[in-house]
C-alpha cells in the first residue's frame, strides 16, 4: 500500500462503519480514505512527506453534515446586533442604541434572532416601541425564527408599506386601528421590502424569492458576495461542518460558490444549492431546476433539489395546523400555496428526476406535502426520490407511518424545540396546545417508525453549533410527564449529523463513514465525546477539520 499523505494517530475514532466501529488510527492519499485501524497498521504508510496528527486520545468523527441552513444570509447576517438572550424593553433598547452608536454611518439597521416575548407575555414588540428606540434611523428587528420582522416606523415609511401593500396568501403586513402599519410584519413578502430598502435583498433573494439579482452585480459587488461566502464557509468549517445542504437557493448562489472554488483551488466544503420554487412561478421554471442539475455535479458543488414553502412558523400562528391553535379558535394558519398546486407541483418536479424538500411545519401542512409527494409516485412510478420534509414540527399520529411507506426522509432540528436548546418554552408550547404535544418534534416517535432522519441547525435561526445540536438531542426534556421521551442517544445523534446527512443526499457510498475509499472528510474534537457527559458536550469543539483530506480549519 502507498505511501499516506496524512495520518491521524492515538484518536478515538468513531467511523460510523458497522463492519468496524472503532479505532485509533486513520490515513488518507488523495482526497480518500486510504485505512481505519490500529497506530500499528498504520505505521507502515507513514513516509517522509506524510503529515501526522496525533490526537492525543481525542475523538475523531466523519465530518459533520448539516442538513438545512442558509448560507449566504447567515453568513451576511453575521455583522448584524445579535439579539439572543436579549430580554426586556430596557436591555433590547441597550443594545439597539449600543449598536447604533457604534455605526453612526449606517445608513439601515438590522437586528437578529429576537425572541417573540421578547417584551413580556402578551406585549408584542411594534414600531413604536422601537420608534422609542430609535426614532431618527430605520432598523428591521428579525423574529429568530426569520418568518416574522417589526420595523419601526422610519423603515416602514423608506420601504414604502406604511399604509399597507396587498400581498400573497399567509404573507400580512399587519395593520392598526388607525390604518396604518404596526409594524409587524409576518413572512417574507411582507418584509421583504424592507429588506430591500435596507440593501439586504441580494443576501435574501434565494429565500425570498428564488429569483436573480437585478441589475446582475458589476465586479466590485461580485467580489464583495464572494467574500460573505466565504465568511459562511469558514464558519461552517471552524464547526466540523464538511457538508451542508442549503435549503434556499438561486444560481446566482452556485455562481459565487464556483467563483470562490476556482479563485481558491478547492471548496472548504462540499455544497448543496437548490433551486426555490414559489407557488406564483408558472411550472416551466421548475427547467431552471433542470438547468442547475447539470452545470453544477460534482462533489464539492451541485444542485438537484427543489426548495418550496408549504407553510409557515407555529408561534406566528403561520404554520397550518389540521385543527385549530390552542390559543387561536377558529385560526388554523394560512398556507402559501394550496394543497392542489403543491400537488401539481410534485408531480411535475418529480417527473424531472429532481429531489423536492419542503418546508412544513404544522400538521396540516405535512399532510398535504404527504399527499403531493403519493400523488407523484402515482403519476410517475414509484423510485429512490428521497424526497423530504423540512422540520415536521407536528404530526398527526395518522401520519406517521407515511414516512417509510413513500421513502420520505424527515430533516429535524434538535435546536428548535422549546425549551431544547436556546428557544423559550412560550408561547409555542401553548400554540400547539397539549393534546398535540406527543407529536410534536417526534423525532424519536418518527425514528421507530422508519423514518430516515439528517440532523440541522437552521442556521442562521439557530446556533450552528453541531454539539451543542447532539446535547440539544441528547438531553431533550418531555414537556409532560405524559408525553413519550423523544430524545436521541449519542450514536443516533451522530448519525443523523453524518451518514444520514450523506444518505439524504443520495452519497451514502462515499461519504458520512469513516472507511477505507469513502471520501477524507474528517473532524478532531477537543476531547472525547463519549466520556463527556451529554450535559456537558457543548464544552468540546473542534480543533481541526478536514474536507477531501485537506485542513479547512485548526486551531
Amino acid at each position: 500500500m502507498s505511501e499516506a499523505e496524512l495520518v491521524i494517530i492515538n484518536a478515538r475514532v468513531l467511523t460510523m462503519d458497522t463492519a468496524m466501529p472503532r479505532a485509533e488510527a486513520v490515513a488518507v492519499k488523495d482526497g480518500n480514505i486510504l485505512l481505519v485501524g490500529s497506530n500499528a497498521a498504520i505505521q507502515g504508510l507513514i513516509g517522509q512527506k506524510t503529515k501526522v496528527i496525533d490526537a492525543g486520545g481525542s475523538s475523531v468523527l466523519p465530518g459533520f453534515s448539516e442538513n438545512h441552513m442558509h448560507i449566504f444570509s447567515g453568513a451576511a447576517e453575521l455583522e448584524h446586533l445579535q439579539l439572543g438572550g436579549i430580554s426586556g424593553i430596557e436591555a433590547l433598547g441597550r443594545a439597539i442604541r449600543l449598536y447604533a452608536e457604534a455605526r453612526p454611518d449606517l445608513p439601515f439597521l438590522f437586528a437578529q434572532g429576537c425572541d417573540y416575548a421578547v417584551l413580556g407575555q402578551g406585549r408584542m414588540l411594534d414600531r413604536h416601541r422601537l420608534d422609542s428606540i430609535l426614532p431618527d434611523r430605520p432598523i428591521l428587528v428579525m423574529a429568530s425564527d426569520h418568518h416574522t420582522a417589526w420595523a419601526n416606523t422610519s423603515a416602514l415609511e423608506l420601504s414604502g408599506i406604511l399604509h399597507g401593500k396587498a400581498l400573497s396568501p399567509g404573507n400580512e403586513i399587519v395593520i392598526g386601528e388607525d390604518g396604518l402599519a404596526t409594524g409587524t410584519l409576518l413572512e417574507m413578502e411582507a418584509f421583504g421590502p424592507v429588506q430591500s430598502a435596507g440593501g439586504f435583498d441580494r443576501y435574501r433573494l434565494g429565500l425570498a424569492t428564488g429569483g436573480e439579482p437585478e441589475p446582475y452585480p458589476d465586479p466590485d459587488t461580485f467580489k464583495i458576495d464572494m467574500d460573505v461566502m466565504r465568511t459562511g464557509l469558514a464558519y461552517c468549517a471552524r464547526h466540523g461542518i464538511t457538508s451542508f445542504h442549503n435549503m434556499d437557493g438561486n444560481l446566482y448562489q452556485l455562481q459565487l460558490l464556483k467563483a470562490v472554488e476556482e479563485a481558491g483551488g478547492v471548496l472548504p466544503c462540499r455544497v448543496k444549492i437548490p433551486f426555490h420554487y414559489k407557488a406564483a412561478m408558472p411550472l416551466s421554471e421548475l427547467q431552471r431546476a433542470v438547468d442547475m442539475t447539470n452545470l453544477y455535479n460534482s462533489d464539492f458543488l451541485s444542485s438537484g433539489l427543489v426548495k418550496v414553502f408549504y407553510d409557515g412558523v407555529i408561534d406566528s400562528g403561520t404554520a397550518v395546523m389540521l385543527d385549530d391553535y390552542a390559543d387561536r379558535p377558529g385560526e388554523r394558519g394560512t398556507s402559501l400555496m394550496s394543497a392542489k398546486h403543491f400537488t401539481t407541483v410534485a408531480v411535475e418536479a418529480d417527473r424531472l428526476g429532481l429531489q423536492i424538500a419542503v418546508h412544513a411545519i404544522g400538521d396540516g401542512a405535512v399532510r398535504a406535502v404527504f399527499d403531493g409527494y403519493e400523488a407523484a409516485q402515482k403519476a410517475n412510478g414509484a423510485r429512490d426520490s428521497r424526497h423530504r420534509i423540512e422540520h415536521v414540527e407536528v404530526i398527526h399520529p395518522g401520519d406517521i407511518h407515511r414516512f417509510a411507506k413513500l421513502g420520505v426522509i424527515a430533516s429535524m432540528q434538535p435546536p428548535h424545540p422549546p425549551g431544547a436548546m436556546d428557544f423559550p418554552i412560550e408561547p409555542t408550547i401553548s400554540k400547539i396546545g397539549e393534546a398535540r404535544w406527543p407529536y410534536s418534534y417526534a423525532w424519536r416517535t418518527l425514528k421507530n417508525a422508519g423514518a430516515r432522519i439528517p440532523f440541522a441547525s437552521d442556521w442562521p435561526v439557530s446556533d450552528i453549533n453541531v454539539l451543542r445540536g447532539i446535547q440539544a438531542a441528547m438531553t431533550r426534556q418531555k414537556w409532560s410527564d405524559a408525553d413519550p421521551d423523544q430524545s436521541f442517544t449519542l450514536m443516533d445523534a451522530l448519525e443523523a449529523y453524518t451518514c444520514e446527512g450523506a444518505y439524504a443526499e443520495f452519497k451514502e457510498d462515499r461519504k458520512g463513514r469513516i472507511k477505507p475509499d469513502y471520501v477524507a472528510d474528517l473532524v478532531i474534537l477537543s476531547g472525547d465525546i463519549e466520556a463527556t457527559k451529554p450535559e456537558r458536550l457543548h464544552e468540546l469543539h473542534p480543533v481541526k477539520t478536514i474536507c477531501g483530506g485537506h485542513q479547512t480549519f485548526s486551531i
